[in-house]
């Protein structure tokens, strides 16, 4: 697998060029958001999309793929291991989102490409990356910049909690991808289709486990 990073790396600096930072909808335009995360078990990726209602943030549909995984984990290549069943797992939604919250970075990257901006480009879909943890960059007042370039924001959500990372993917502007992360906050750290993905992912990891026990 090492002797093919050379090859991963040249295909994100082709993608990089395919970045789109301008709204393709306007806030008050979308009305369907999705939250897409993974969990793992043993081999195998577990891809959850919780697509909601934007306004009322109340679930329209929810959808899981199981995919084995072939890709290691290596840093800043993420979109390659967890890409393909997150891919699966839109097609098939029976609704597609307007915009979607990925659990990762977007341009808050290396090299501009991250999670959410690599799987904005391949799904033709807005994307917003928002992040557990800080990739890279250097904060200033609440925002990221890399090699002294916006590249995102740093967002207290929920007192005592620790920050998230929001960046734009792909056909969503900076300002924008903080104003939509913003309004899907309730009362927890992470924007509500993305934590509801991530309930969706785990639980369908603990069906898994079980299964796996009675077989």
């Amino acid at each position: 697998m090492e002797e093919l990073i050379p090859k991963f790396l040249q295909l994100q600096e082709r993608f990089k060029k395919k970045v789109v930072l301008k709204d393709v909808i306007k806030p008050t335009e979308i009305k369907l958001i999705a939250g897409v995360d993974q969990a793992f078990k043993n081999d195998e990726i577990i891809s959850s999309i919780v697509v909601c209602e934007f306004k009322t943030l109340s679930i329209i549909e929810r959808k899981t793929a199981v995919l084995q995984n072939k890709f290691p984990y290596i840093p800043g290549l993420l979109s390659f291991r967890e890409g393909p069943a997150i891919v699966k797992c839109f097609k098939n939604l029976e609704v597609k989102p307007d915009v979607m919250l990925v659990d990762g970075n977007g341009i808050l990257h290396p090299r501009g490409l991250g999670l959410a901006t690599h799987l904005g480009i391949v799904l033709n879909v807005p994307t917003i990356g928002v992040a557990k943890s800080l990739l890279c960059g250097k904060i200033v007042d609440g925002k990221v910049y890399l090699d002294n370039k916006h590249v995102g924001y740093e967002v207290v959500t929920k007192k005592g909690c620790k920050p998230i990372y929001v960046s734009p993917g792909h056909m969503v502007s900076l300002e924008t991808s903080l104003e939509i992360v913003k309004k899907c906050i309730r009362n927890h750290k992470l924007p509500e289709p993305l934590r509801l993905a991530h309930l969706e992912a785990n639980s369908s990891k603990r069906e898994l486990t079980l299964l796996y026990r009675l077989h």
